[in-house]
């Protein structure tokens, strides 16, 4: 006589952190969202890939921090609450990962909605406006868009005339960047962490 056959066990949606939290993917709670997670997350992505030069992976973490650097020299009177949205902007990669931008284009709208909703419960959790304001918004993407280009120059090997094309011209700028900024330097992991943290806290003094 043949066993019966058992019902699959439901896939499970939820990520646990080392924090203990339980983040549920299809239904997050801004309840389960903790800044230590996020940084420990970040700070051990690397961006392209891990395609950089240097003994050390350029972070999530570190990226989060120059285009912070850069949203405020774009706009030195932009408020600590968006300043802080600056730090945050990829903060939902603690959960999705790095996905490349053309990896990202060939997904499509799916897993923009869904990026996109982890995204406003990390502002909600922090408190800022779920969504920000078109302004904002534009100030942020150009200095993601322009650290992009730092981190394609100067570690990614791409050629100016490649980096300008997809990621834009920053001495097209009439505004100085910090040096940190010109000149990037890839941190070891546990300082990457560290200094998205400290950046972190002081900024969330500032809101």
């Amino acid at each position: 006589m043949n066993a019966p056959i058992e019902p699959p066990l439901p896939a499970r949606v939820w990520q646990r952190m080392l924090s203990g939290r339980r983040l549920d993917l299809l239904d997050p709670s801004h309840f389960d969202i903790e800044i230590c997670d996020i940084a420990h997350g970040l700070a051990r992505l690397a961006r392209w890939n891990g395609q950089t030069k240097g003994p050390h992976a350029f972070t999530v973490a570190q990226h989060c921090i120059v285009a912070e650097a850069i949203a405020s020299a774009l706009k030195p009177n932009l408020n600590a609450k968006f300043r802080l949205a600056a730090l945050l902007h990829d903060a939902p990669e603690y959960v999705v990962g790095d996905l490349i931008s053309p990896f990202k284009a060939v997904m499509g709208m799916s897993y923009k909605s869904f990026e996109d909703r982890i995204q406003r419960v990390i502002h909600i959790r922090f408190g800022l406006p779920p969504l920000l304001p078109p302004g904002v918004a534009q100030t942020i993407k150009k200095a993601d868009k322009l650290a992009a280009y730092y981190e394609a120059t100067q570690l990614a090997g791409f050629s100016v005339t490649d980096a300008k094309v997809c990621f834009g011209d920053p001495f097209a700028l009439s505004i100085p960047l910090p040096e940190s900024v010109v000149h990037l330097e890839p941190m070891e992991t546990s300082a990457a962490q560290a200094a998205f943290l400290q950046r972190f806290e002081a900024l969330e003094a500032e809101v």
